[in-house]
């Protein structure tokens, strides 16, 4: 269900999984491929990337999955009449700005070639998890 629509509100994406997961990141794809880009794409250039298998990198996903969210809540049924430029604004340019930027999410990824960045170091999952029991004795 797009975002706007009576019933249970969208949950963001990286709460789900599975079967959820998928059918929201197949909104989302119609979404993007039938509304954001026709409308918002501009050009590919070196100065503003885009990476034609976006659905790869989990940051755009996320960034993407929000934006589209917004975007529900504030162009929908029933909001205000400023709602739109406060998308405009507030939620399409930083979005795309981040994911764009020579320095952003898809950097690396070029026309037809789509390079996934490394992770982010970490040291340990989880380092102030429970150490094993002290066993005395």
């Amino acid at each position: 269900m797009p975002p706007g629509d009576a019933g249970s509100a969208p949950q963001f994406i990286l709460y789900l999984d599975g079967a959820e997961y998928g059918r929201a990141l197949r909104q989302l794809t119609l979404w993007v491929h039938h509304v954001l880009l026709p409308v918002y794409g501009g050009e590919v250039t070196s100065s503003s990337l885009w990476c034609s298998t976006w659905w790869e990198h989990p940051e755009a996903i996320a960034r993407l999955h929000g934006l589209w969210l917004a975007w529900g809540d504030l162009t929908g049924p029933g909001s205000d009449t400023s709602g739109p430029a406060v998308w405009h604004r507030d939620h399409l340019g930083p979005v795309m700005q981040t994911l764009r930027s020579p320095e952003g999410t898809f950097a690396g990824c070029k026309p037809g070639s789509h390079r996934r960045g490394d992770p982010f170091p970490i040291g340990e999952a989880d380092p102030f998890a429970p150490g094993p029991p002290i066993r005395e004795g």
